[in-house]
Order: C-alpha cells, then sequence, then structure tokens
C-alpha cells in the first residue's frame, strides 16, 4: 500500500507542478525549476516502482478514492505488470527531464511546452495504475491532450498543426474504440472494474470483438500497421525530449493497454487470437524499416523505426498468446519475456537517438540529413552516444537490441511444437519477415549515423556547430551506458522481469541470475545459450589487440596525402553519398512493390545544356489507400447532413423521437 500512495503522492505532485508552470512560465527560472521538479518526482515514482517489483509480493495493493463515477469510484492497483512498465516509463520520463534542463533553454516558446510536460508524464503514470474502466480511459485521454498540446507547440509552423490535427484525431478513434472494447467486457451488469472483469467469463465471440476493438485502441497509440499514419507526423513536430517520450515511452503505455486486457483480463485466449497478432506485428515490423530507410528527415526516419520495433514486440505478443493458448507455458513465458525485455530496451536506445537528433537539431538547426555530415568532429560526444544507439536498435551485440531479439527468435524456433497448422507456417514466415527487418534495422541506421555525422558538412550550417550542453549530454551518456550494460546482463533485466511473466502466464524462465559466466539461457542450454559479457570483453580484446599491434609493429613515419576521390577530383561536399543514393539499392527491390516508387531521369540530348534532372517518386500505400477515401467520405457526408442544421422545429422533433425508437431497440435487442 505505501508504494501505491508514495506514486500516487507523485502524480498529485506532477499535477501541481503543471500548474506551477502556468504562473511562472514566462519567468527564466521556469525552465529549471518545472523540469527539475519532474527529474525528481520521476525518480522517485521509478525508485519506488523498482523496490516494489523487486520485493515478492502475494496481494498486489489496491486504493479506491471517492471520485470518479458515484457508485464506482476510482481504483488504483499495483500489481506486478504495473509496476514493470512504471519502472520503464519513469525511467524515460527521469531522463527527458534531464535532457529537458539543457534542451529547453533552446525552447523559443517555453510557456507553451513546461505546463504540458509534467501533465503528460502524470497521465501516463495514472494509466499505468488504473483498476477500473472509467479511471483508465479518463487517464488515458488526459494522456492524449496532454501529448497532442505539446505536438502543437510550434503550432504557427503548417505541417505541425497539420501532425496536431491528425494525432487528435487517430486518439480519439482509439479511445471510441477502446471505450467500446471496456463495455463489451462490463456486459450487461456494467461492472467497469477490472477485478470484476477479471473473474468473469467471456464468450468467444465477445473475446473476439474485444480483440479488434483493443488492436484498433491500443494500436492505433503503439503505431501498428494501417494505424501508423499519425507517428512520422507527430514525432518530428514535438520537441525532442517530448519525442522522445512520446516513441520510448507513450507507445509502451499502449502495450500495457494491451497486456493489461488480453493476458489478464479477457482470460484464456483462442489460438487464433495470436495469429492475428503475430501477423500485425509482422507486417508492421518490415513496412516500418521499409519508410524508415527511405527517409531523409532524421526524425523521421526514427519514428519509422518506432514503428518496426512495435511490430517486434506485438510480435513476441502473439507469440505468447499462441504457445498459452496451446498450453505450452514454458514457450509462452519465454516469448513474453522478449516482448517485455524489448519493450524495456527501445525505451532506452529510441530515448537516446531521439536525444541526439534533438542535439543535433540544437547545434544546426537542421533535420535533413542531406544538409550535415561531418559533425563527428565538431560534436564527439553526441556522435559516440548516437552510435551506440544505432548499433544497439540494430540488434548487433554485446547491445541490448540483440538480447531481446534474440529471444525473440529463440521463441520462434518453438513454434513447430504448436498444432495448429496456420500458426505452423505463419510463424517460420513472420521470422523471415524479422530477420528481413533486423537486416534492415542496420542499413537503415548505418545510413543515418553515416550521412549525419561521417563525411565532410554538405551545408554552412554544419561546418561550425559547438557540442551541446552538459545535461543533455549526461542524458545521452546515462542512455548509452545502460543500453550496454543491458546488453551483457540481460539475464538481470529477465529475473526482472519474470514476476510479470508468471503473474500472466503462470510459468516462467529459468532463473538466469544462477547460470554460470551470467549466461542466458531460455530453455536449456543443450538447446541454445548466449554470454553478453563474454562477446563485449571479446570484442573490447580483440579491438584492443589490433590497436596495439597496428600502434607497436606498424611505421611510425606519417604519410599525408589528398584522399581517394573516386576518378572526380570535384572537391564539393555534394559529391559524397547522400541519404537518397544509400537507399536506392533497397528502394529498388522493395520500393516498387511497398511504396509505389519510381525513378525519373531527365538527361539532355547532346547539345542541349540543360542540366540532368533525377527524381524520386513514393506513395504511402496506407495513406493513399485508406485514409484519403475515408476523408473524402466523412467531407462529403458532413457536406450533405449540412441540411440539418436548416430544419424546422417538427422535424427536429420527429429525428428526436427516432433515435429514442431505435436507442429503445438497441437495449431490448442486448436484453
Amino acid at each position: 500500500m505505501t508504494s501505491l500512495v508514495v506514486i500516487l503522492s507523485c502524480i498529485a505532485m506532477f499535477l501541481v507542478t503543471g500548474g506551477l508552470a502556468v504562473l511562472m512560465s514566462r519567468s527564466h527560472r521556469a525552465t529549471p525549476a518545472i523540469y527539475g521538479l519532474s527529474l525528481l518526482l520521476s525518480a522517485i515514482a521509478f525508485v519506488t516502482s523498482l523496490t516494489h517489483l523487486a520485493t515478492p509480493f502475494v496481494n498486489a495493493p489496491t486504493l479506491v478514492l471517492p471520485i470518479g463515477l458515484p457508485w464506482l469510484g476510482a481504483h488504483f492497483r499495483l500489481d506486478a505488470l504495473s509496476s514493470f512498465f512504471l519502472l520503464v516509463a519513469n525511467l524515460g520520463c527521469l531522463l527527458s527531464s534531464l535532457y529537458g534542463l539543457g534542451y529547453g533553454r533552446h525552447e523559443h516558446a517555453p510557456h507553451r511546452v513546461l505546463p504540458f510536460f509534467p501533465a503528460f508524464i502524470a497521465g501516463m503514470n495514472l494509466v499505468l495504475l488504473a483498476d477500473d474502466a472509467f479511471t483508465f480511459l479518463i487517464s488515458w485521454e488526459f494522456m492524449s491532450l496532454a501529448s497532442w498540446a505539446l505536438v502543437m507547440a510550434h503550432h504557427r509552423n503548417a505541417d505541425n498543426r497539420r501532425a496536431g490535427y491528425l494525432y487528435i484525431v487517430m486518439a480519439s478513434f482509439g479511445t471510441l474504440a477502446l471505450l467500446l472494447a471496456f463495455g463489451l467486457l462490463a456486459g450487461r451488469d456494467g461492472a467497469y472494474g477490472f477485478a470484476a472483469m477479471r473473474a468473469d467469463e467471456h464468450a468467444p465471440l465477445t473475446a473476439g470483438l474485444v480483440l479488434i476493438l483493443l488492436l484498433l485502441g491500443a494500436g492505433s497509440k503503439a503505431g501498428l500497421v494501417p494505424l501508423h499514419v499519425w507517428l512520422p507526423l507527430a514525432h518530428p513536430a514535438a520537441p525532442s525530449h517530448v519525442s522522445a517520450l512520446m516513441s520510448g515511452v507513450m507507445t509502451k503505455i499502449a502495450i500495457y493497454g494491451f497486456i493489461r486486457v488480453t493476458f489478464d483480463l479477457l482470460g484464456a485466449p483462442m489460438w487464433w487470437s495470436g495469429l492475428i497478432v503475430l501477423l500485425l506485428g509482422g507486417v508492421t515490423a518490415a513496412l516500418g524499416i521499409l519508410h524508415a530507410l527511405m527517409e531523409r528527415d532524421l526524425k523521421r526516419l526514427l519514428a519509422y523505426s518506432t514503428i518496426e520495433n512495435i511490430g517486434v514486440i506485438f510480435v513476441s505478443l502473439g507469440l505468447a498468446l499462441a504457445f498459452k493458448a496451446n498450453g505450452m507455458g514454458l514457450a509462452a513465458a519465454l516469448a513474453l519475456t522478449a516482448a517485455l525485455f524489448h519493450v524495456f530496451n527501445h525505451s532506452l536506445f529510441k530515448s537516446l537517438l531521439f536525444f541526439g537528433a534533438g542535439a543535433v537539431l540544437t547545434a544546426t538547426g537542421e533535420r535533413d540529413m542531406e544538409k550535415l555530415g561531418g559533425l563527428i568532429h565538431r560534436m564527439p560526444v553526441t556522435s559516440f552516444a548516437f552510435l551506440v544507439g544505432c548499433v544497439a536498435i540494430s540488434a548487433l551485440p554485446p547491445f541490448n537490441g540483440f538480447a531481446s531479439e534474440w529471444l525473440a527468435f529463440q521463441a520462434i524456433l518453438q513454434s513447430p511444437d504448436l498444432p495448429q497448422w496456420a500458426l505452423k507456417i505463419a510463424v517460420p514466415a513472420v521470422g523471415g519477415l524479422l530477420a528481413l527487418s533486423a537486416a534492415l534495422a542496420a542499413a537503415c541506421f548505418i545510413k543515418a549515423f553515416g550521412i549525419t555525422f561521417l563525411g565532410r558538412p554538405r551545408t554552412p550550417a554544419a561546418s561550425v556547430v559547438p557540442e551541446v550542453d552538459r545535461f543533455s549530454l549526461s542524458a545521452m551518456c546515462v542512455l548509452a551506458s545502460l543500453c550496454l550494460l543491458a546488453g551483457i546482463l540481460p539475464g538481470i533485466v529477465i529475473d526482472g522481469a519474470s514476476p510479470v511473466v508468471l503473474s500472466l502466464i503462470g510459468d516462467r524462465m529459468p532463473v538466469q541470475m544462477d547460470i554460470p559466466w551470467l549466461s542466458i539461457v531460455p530453455i536449456a542450454e543443450s538447446r541454445s545459450s548466449y554470454n553478453g559479457l563474454l562477446i563485449f570483453l571479446f570484442i573490447t580484446g580483440s579491438a584492443s589487440a589490433t590497436i596495439y599491434i597496428v600502434h607497436r609493429y606498424a611505421s611510425r613515419t606519417l604519410r599525408r596525402s589528398a584522399a581517394w576521390d573516386c576518378g572526380f577530383p570535384e572537391s564539393s561536399p555534394w559529391t559524397q553519398y547522400t541519404a537518397g543514393s544509400f537507399a536506392q539499392p533497397v528502394r529498388r527491390v522493395f520500393g516498387t512493390l511497398a511504396m509505389r516508387a519510381r525513378e525519373r531521369v531527365d538527361m539532355p540530348a547532346p547539345g542541349d545544356l540543360r542540366p540532368a534532372a533525377f527524381s524520386v517518386e513514393q506513395h504511402d500505400l496506407v495513406w493513399e489507400g485508406l485514409y484519403l477515401p475515408i476523408a473524402g467520405a466523412v467531407g462529403f457526408a458532413a457536406e450533405k447532413l449540412n441540411r440539418l442544421q436548416f430544419l424546422s422545429i417538427r422535424r427536429y422533433l420527429s429525428l428526436v423521437f427516432l433515435a429514442l425508437v431505435l436507442l429503445l431497440l438497441v437495449l431490448a435487442l442486448w436484453s
């Protein structure tokens, strides 16, 4: 009970901090005060949730406050699942607040950011503690509105207004879907408490409808294809530390909502639910990283990469549902552990990458990679931290991204034991999509780092830039260190997530910290094992030996020469590889199918003095095939329904009467 009260008190103080920001947002002391308070409160909530998760407990503490619906109140509960996601959320909020202490100095409209930043954190924490549908939905909508206000902080930019509009429409749609899902779970009795939903038996048809609505509601917030369209618009529009929160933390709140309902409230899953989630996750991962690889805007690239990682998490969740439905407890525990581990990992390396993009934006004023280059010489700490994030998100050992994706592939290897042929065929196919996504992710972030930080400056903006402030660098260095620690000591994270897995699956992976040499063993040593620490020591030792041998035995004579110019002596930086040219081979292989990509070359005839021109045309098939027709239909319907404003009073009364009759018929059929 003490832990629950402490975290609720922190949430109340976050709201007070938001009110304080309104009062003093025009003061020059507002930025350090608000971000400093947010950092302190996030640290308290993080330590409390970590302590609670590490302490063995039988009954999760609950608390009912006399607010909300009069007959229900507001129910709050702190169990293992909530504790884990509170830990992830508040770690991200803590480091975003630390980053904001420095980044916020460059914010030209702090009064539009400071009041909503702690409110956004409060909303995310409230969602994780809610133990009834009303409190959950109110907290969810509060979180959405606070984040929308942050997206609209620079509302004078037309692109930001468009991003904010699309985001609020998708958020409202998601909330409506969740409202309907909880309505189905509550049933005829209107039991909106999670305890009543958990104890109730749900018919297969109800469970199927709830799953679909949940994929629409939570999937739209997480970024599942085809509900992902707001991410590449909203993430670049928000301030960079807010983008880190939206990508690294808020999408995990959506995953929490999905796990809470499917693994906890719905009861025993059906095998086909795992198949649906699995296929959606695989498609999301592949399309997300393909779009990321084609991008030249650094923050849009990171937003599309978030979609890919959400796909990886949902693939693991789909596997866990399929294994659990078939009574394969150990395999289900492995898959769910992989999902939770990747939730934690993605919050680390994606926050780090957004911080790095924010540092580049602060120093150069540019997000376009084609206008950057050579920053490694002027921003060495930022470049090193960004490189760590790139290696981690590319799932390369010894960093954390490899450990969680390796666990996901180990779960895929358990699929031959599944009895359903649909799953036997689908799981290896999705495994192939994940392998393709992992390879494309490595190519994508080689491009992101190489074009942004290596080579020569392409514009004057990138030629003379300073390193960013110490607060921003500290936040990036902490995240880079955590990416390494979670990669070389993954057993700590796996064992830390075991109470969550045990409470939802009824089984868990073997205790990893009891295994010699700090290895991790998903099932049994005879099948597979991984030791991140030994790989780290091997890489460090071999690299150090190579450096020593080269410096010790190579010639000490200093030789300088012009760089190899590939036969083009023109020294212009524009002769370097660009983001578009880097992605061209992949675009030619996959772009025709996934984006209807077309390349056009205008080559003048001999004697014509016009310069040659090259252009690329790409399309977002989901946006053009789904959302534009819906928008057109809504506009057409709104124009036709506009006549309702000019009816007589008798016709208005007739419409009200017909609506009342229709509602009574629905109630009669429902009963």
